[in-house]
């Protein structure tokens, strides 16, 4: 009989639940890794509303920090009792994709190389199979707890991909609409790039005040002020170089757009929802030279070595997203409230 272990699974539109399943036993190439500590979302909250087609059955999550149980067969490199992160994004290190340099776009699936909690079973459970694992397992350093690393698997790498694709160069100005997780990280991410003014907008007074604590020099909340006026005074009617886009939504994106300098650039991060239009002024009916640059969360194992050494030296501290903690077997809580922005949630911990 197959072992069994407790694992939050989509069940369909409106509700992710605690269910008993089968263990994974790994294949060739693969890894079974014990999750320790894992976090919900914005994408798990598209899809438990629904908004992202999964199939009911499949197990949640995709940010895993975890210790290695047991290696699959051709995988040298590695030992058992190791402890691993592995980035949201998977990419097999093989496929087109891969070798053309954007192994975000893995396999060149919808949504890329994202599998983990989409096509494959995610991480929202005791263990977790990990695919094309010699491509993705990134040792933790001893020195570093799981939480100071459980943002790199995907809202720190997406928060500082915005500011990445963005091109930000020093001495930019920089707008960042919305400060949730990955707002806030691509606002750290402007910074890191070196960005000389860094503006972020959002209507949440904490986050507002985190921000300038991760980088952000101007504060604007757009229940108080129109944000394009706000911005466009602030830079004397110049614009700024880079937008970033971190929340999916319409406005936002529209904000960005109406905010940046001929020339400048809309970095993307948002999961959008629903049908998404370009105002024909906002984009100067396509004579502005203006860059519109989606990006995926960057994956791998060298990306979240990367990351990690950011963690490690100091630059980045991001323990303090994580407002609220929850055993497993608390999931549908822990859903209930991330999903509804309760009590000034920004990160929930999971513990298996």
């Amino acid at each position: 009989m197959a072992s069994k272990m407790r694992a939050a699974v989509f069940l369909g539109k409106g509700k992710i639940g605690l269910r008993e399943v089968d263990r994974p036993e790994p294949g060739v190439g693969e890894a079974l890794v014990r999750v320790t500590l894992t976090t919900i979302c914005g994408t798990d909250v598209h899809i438990l509303k629904g908004e992202y087609p999964v199939a009911p059955g499949r197990i949640v999550g995709h940010e895993p920090v975890g210790v290695i149980e047991r290696l699959g067969n051709a995988i040298t490199g590695y030992e058992v009792g190791e402890r691993v992160i592995v980035g949201a994004i998977t990419p097999c290190g093989q496929c087109n994709s891969c070798l053309d340099g954007r192994p975000s776009q893995c396999r060149g699936r919808l949504m890329g190389g994202w599998r983990f909690g989409n096509t494959i079973d995610g991480c929202q459970a005791e263990f977790v199979l990990v695919p094309d694992a010699m491509a993705n397992l990134s040792p933790v350093p001893d020195e570093l707890t799981d939480e100071q690393v459980l943002m790199c698997p995907d809202i720190m790498s997406t928060g500082l991909s915005g500011a990445e694709s963005g091109g930000v160069r020093i001495g930019d100005v920089v707008a960042v609409f919305a400060q949730g997780p990955i707002g806030l990280c691509a606002t750290a991410g402007a910074r890191l790039r070196g960005a000389s003014r860094i503006i972020v907008v959002d209507c949440i007074a904490e986050r507002l005040k985190l921000a300038k604590t991760l980088g952000a020099d101007e504060a604007l909340d757009y229940d108080k002020a129109d944000p394009v006026d706000a911005i466009m005074n602030l830079t004397n009617g110049r614009g700024v170089d880079v937008a970033i886009e971190a929340l999916g939504k319409q406005q936002t994106f529209e904000w960005g757009l109406r905010t940046l300098k001929p020339g400048g650039v809309l970095s993307s991060l948002g999961v959008y929802s629903g049908k998404l239009s370009i105002p024909l002024d906002a984009l100067a009916a396509g004579l502005g030279d203006h860059t519109i640059r989606t990006t995926l969360c960057p994956g791998g194992r060298e990306r979240m070595r990367r990351l990690m050494s950011i963690v490690q030296s100091g630059r980045m501290d991001l323990r303090s997203f994580v407002t609220h903690r929850f055993t497993l077997d608390r999931i549908e809580e822990a859903y209930e409230l991330f999903a509804n922005q309760k009590d000034n949630v920004i990160k929930v911990a999971i513990t298996p």
